[in-house]
């Protein structure tokens, strides 16, 4: 008799969970280096726009990851997560969804109230600003979304260490669950 193989995510399901990872990456790396280019430059906008999309698009991503996560629930990790873990797990989990939805929101009220546009990629288009100018609330939106995106940077590492620890120090599946 062969041993069932262990449940996974489905693959759908995994392949959202890697291509938001990728994108978060992607826009940290933009945000962080668009100093590379001076302020008003070609190369400084593109960083930012970039950073936008980037953005929209994980925000996009999240709810077709919560309703797939819905729809198909997660496999149970093996062996089990006692009561404590299991709890901070869910937490997290909420937390990083938390993320993926407020952070591209308060960019997008960021960028709109501060004047600039949010062009859609290859177009000359703009996406409709929803916020009129206002100066003073794009300054406090952007120390907002600043420091909520400081924090997340230990939260993904969080993320990432807890997986490891699932996995070489628990030796449990929960990291297999997603690979």
């Amino acid at each position: 008799m062969s041993a069932q193989p262990r449940p996974r995510y489905t693959t759908l399901q995994r392949h959202l969970h890697w291509w938001m990872a990728l994108l978060v990456v992607l826009a940290y790396l933009l945000i962080e280096q668009r100093g590379l280019f001076p302020r008003g430059s070609g190369g400084r906008t593109a960083m930012m726009q970039g950073h936008f999309w980037a953005g929209i698009t994980i925000f996009l991503l999240a709810f077709w990851r919560i309703l797939t996560r819905r729809r198909h629930g997660a496999p149970p990790v093996t062996p089990a997560l006692d009561g404590f873990t299991a709890t901070a797990s869910r937490l997290m989990h909420l937390a990083l969804y938390a993320f993926f939805i407020v952070m591209p929101l308060l960019g997008m009220a960021t960028a709109w109230s501060d004047g600039k546009a949010i062009m859609i990629p290859f177009t000359g288009v703009a996406l409709p600003a929803l916020l009129p100018e206002n100066k003073p609330l794009a300054h406090t939106l952007e120390d907002i979304h600043g420091t909520i995106g400081d924090i997340f940077y230990w939260v993904i590492g969080l993320h990432v260490l807890a997986a490891l620890y699932h996995h070489w120090v628990r030796r449990d599946d929960t990291l297999k669950r997603m690979l």
